[in-house]
């Protein structure tokens, strides 16, 4: 499958587009910066685009199979994250491709409660509330798209640099978490479930969570 990743030089881009590479999938990545093409294999190929700056995002998804939106604007730009995801949406919906959207878990609910990780409260610390705030956003963004053929892939609780096991657990709109009362996964898992979503096609137009 030929695969585009845009935000492909952040910690979960990179990660989806080596989990991608490694079941011989043609990538390209989208990349903002020239300095930031050295992260990759030679094997990949490699674009430039400010998604938001650019017009021509259709011609990027000529030819592709599947789009894997994986951005994340810096720290006090997160109001972007809503309109750069449209962009992308609409970018898919005229090409007729596949997009996958690697969400934020602010719109998971919290178990046996009526609250989320966004509402309850003191549960996110205050630095995370702009990107958790830009993530609920995104999400509603998904949800009222009718055009685009998405997918919305949820985090827990905590989404870190690990080891790849190739185990994880689906779930729903309920935070997962371990028997520790845990909810996270490694960067890596969270690449392996994003791919096996790509291939598998489970959850169209919806959103799904996954964790350990």
């Amino acid at each position: 499958m030929n695969i585009i990743v845009f935000g492909a030089a952040g910690a979960v881009g990179r990660r989806a587009v080596d989990e991608a590479l490694s079941r011989g999938h043609q990538v390209t990545a989208v990349i903002r910066q020239p300095e930031q093409a050295k992260l990759f294999q030679a094997s990949v190929r490699v674009e430039f685009a400010d998604v938001l700056g650019s017009n021509g995002l259709e011609e990027l998804l000529v030819g592709q199979g599947l789009v894997i939106s994986a951005l994340r604007p810096p720290a006090g730009w997160e109001q972007l994250l809503v309109p750069m995801t449209e962009k992308i949406l609409r970018a898919a919906a005229a090409c007729c491709v596949r997009v996958m959207v690697v969400g934020g878990a602010a719109s998971l609910k919290l178990k046996n409660k009526d609250t989320t990780v966004l509402t309850e409260p003191g549960f996110l610390p205050e630095h995370l509330l702009p990107i958790a705030t830009a993530c609920q956003a995104q999400y509603e963004l998904c949800l009222k798209d009718n055009k685009a053929d998405w997918t919305y892939q949820t985090p827990p609780a905590m989404l870190e640099p690990g080891v790849r096991t190739g185990q994880y657990r689906l779930g729903g709109d309920v935070m997962l978490a371990d028997t520790g009362g845990q909810s996270r996964i490694s960067m890596e898992d969270f690449a392996v479930a994003l791919l096996d979503e790509a291939e598998q096609i489970r959850h169209r137009r919806k959103r799904y969570s996954v964790a350990y």
